[in-house]
């Protein structure tokens, strides 16, 4: 880099148009300052490193720019330099958390009466305003009354509840919002892009999502990443530098949440705990994913087109129910409020995710309900519980030879249905929804090549793979080269066939129903509604 300032003073916005977000505060000024109706008085509040202090000095720059009031500042007047570099003598800035007492105050609201000395506006900005004692504040207020004309006071706060009311009724308040994190991950690469500094943008995401809608937070981290990655910035490198939870861990807990599987739940846990992962910060990582899961549910569109793990939300919202997702980020905040009970961080962490599995809704086939107009009409008359006609046998649709593996078959005792090989390798989670997504491309007794599409691809993680690899060898009872290569897939995929199947079975049992005599007069005789989507085909 030229220039060796830290990367939040250096990208520092220098106008308006250079800010990253904040644009319902930045029209109402930029309006204010094209019409001259100018307020002596504004607050602007917010969390730390959203832009308060930085939004105050351009409006200064805009107040008092030699080309006139302007929504636009020239950045090239004596005025503009000065205050971008700290030097103009008509603005003055003042750290409340650092001068709270009145005496402090009072000289500055003295200075106040003398017009300025070079400037169009004398401009005051009082960080952290909350700050003052009660006794600065009743000294302020009487300026804050009768104003002088050339005086503009702007305030800046984290906690505007302990202003007081008679200072903020004469203030014009903004309030200015936490960034999301896709804005800033779009700023952080146009920085770093600027540095020509080389950047994986999963690692941008990681950063966006730590810095909690501060940017001088994020380019502060960013800072801190170029010097911990020696030039260039990687995923691996960011979640070991911010202990972030490897998302593939939290995917296997909910992949086995999902199968009901408590032996593959603990068996994640015990491989998290054998990596020192921070048992509480993963608790905190899950329920940020499950709430992430439950927008893609409820609202997909919330979840970004370039959110890096945007398929993998988007599957696990149709894995899932509603109600499945809503449980287990309660158990997840509340088993990360009470880890600090347990008698360690394992037990809390393990007994949060058995407590999801204890309580997890029913997976037993359901019936058919009704929702009559009066329920205890119902039960009077006649219990409407109604079993799904068992399914006919499970049918693959086309060819039944689409599940077979077009293999090159070295050994006659090889199988040739990858399908049927998967049910003996035990696998579990994302290394299970690999191998379903897969079709085999070449087999021998040393090497397994499989095909994945390229839409899939999330599915290649290194701990999914080695799983795949680790069954195949245990199950050929020797070592296996597993390799998985990209392309079109010419036949249907046990994941493809799987859903096909449990399609067939699920038009079977609607079609039960839906002849079902006894259906037919509840409905008709009790006004009764058929719950479509209560309907399950049972277990054969």
């Amino acid at each position: 880099m030229s220039d060796t300032s830290v990367l939040a003073r250096k990208w520092r916005p220098k106008n308006f148009a250079q800010l990253a977000g904040q644009e319902h505060v930045v029209r109402a000024l930029g309006n204010a300052l094209s019409q001259n109706r100018l307020h002596h008085a504004y607050l602007f509040t917010g969390t730390r490193g959203v832009g308060k202090t930085t939004i105050a000095r351009i409006f200064a720059k805009s107040l008092n720019c030699l080309t006139g009031i302007t929504a636009t500042p020239c950045g090239e007047c004596s005025a503009c330099r000065e205050i971008d570099s700290g030097r103009f003598v008509d603005l003055i800035e003042l750290d409340a958390a650092s001068n709270t007492q009145v005496d402090n105050m009072r000289e500055l609201l003295e200075s106040a009466l003398y017009a300025p000395t070079s400037g169009r506006f004398k401009v005051y900005i009082i960080d952290e305003v909350h700050m003052l004692s009660k006794s600065a504040f009743n000294a302020m207020l009487k300026t804050l009354e009768e104003p002088p004309s050339h005086v503009k006071f702007i305030l800046a706060t984290t906690d505007p509840q302990k202003i007081p009311v008679t200072v903020l009724s004469r203030c014009l308040q903004f309030n200015l919002k936490q960034l999301p994190p896709a804005l800033i991950a779009t700023h952080l690469q146009y920085v770093l892009e600027q540095e020509k500094i080389e950047f994986e943008q999963g690692a941008l995401s990681l950063v966006a999502r730590a810095a909690q809608g501060s940017m001088r937070d994020a380019l502060s981290l960013m800072d801190q990443a170029i010097a911990f990655s020696f030039g260039k910035i990687e995923e691996a490198a960011m979640r070991s530098m911010l202990g972030a939870i490897d998302q593939g861990y939290l995917l296997e807990l909910l992949y086995a949440l999902l199968a009901q599987n408590g032996a593959a739940l603990l068996g994640v846990a015990e491989t998290m705990a054998t990596r020192s992962i921070a048992f509480e910060s993963a608790l905190q990582e899950l329920a940020s994913l499950l709430h992430r899961v439950a927008l893609a549910q409820t609202v997909p569109q919330a979840i970004a087109e370039d959110e890096p793990e945007r398929i993998r939300l988007l599957e696990l919202a149709q894995a899932f129910t509603p109600e499945d997702v809503q449980l287990y980020y309660q158990i997840a905040i509340h088993g990360r409020a009470e880890i600090d009970l347990a008698p360690d961080e394992y037990a809390g962490f393990t007994m949060t995710l058995l407590r999801m599995l204890a309580f997890a809704p029913s997976r037993e086939p359901m019936v058919a309900r009704f929702a009559p107009q009066s329920v205890s009409a119902v039960t009077s008359q006649r219990a409407l519980s109604v079993a799904v006609m068992p399914a006919a046998p499970a049918v693959v649709v086309g060819p039944s030879a689409a599940a077979r593996m077009p293999v090159s078959v070295s050994q006659p005792d090889l199988p040739t249905d990858w399908g049927a090989l998967l049910v003996h390798l035990n696998l579990q989670g994302m290394a299970l929804q690999l191998a379903k997504h897969c079709v085999v491309d070449s087999l021998s007794q040393e090497q397994v090549v499989l095909r994945l599409a390229q839409e899939h691809k999330h599915l290649q993680t290194r701990m999914s793979v080695d799983n795949l690899q680790a069954a195949l060898s245990n199950y050929f009872a020797r070592p296996v080269k597993l390799s998985i290569v990209f392309g079109k897939m010419e036949v249907a995929t046990p994941a493809k066939i799987e859903h096909q199947t449990r399609q067939v079975r699920q038009d079977t049992a609607n079609d039960s129903i839906a002849g079902d005599v006894f259906v037919n007069e509840a409905r008709a005789g009790l006004d009764a509604r058929l719950v479509e989507e209560s309907v399950k085909p049972l277990n054969n």
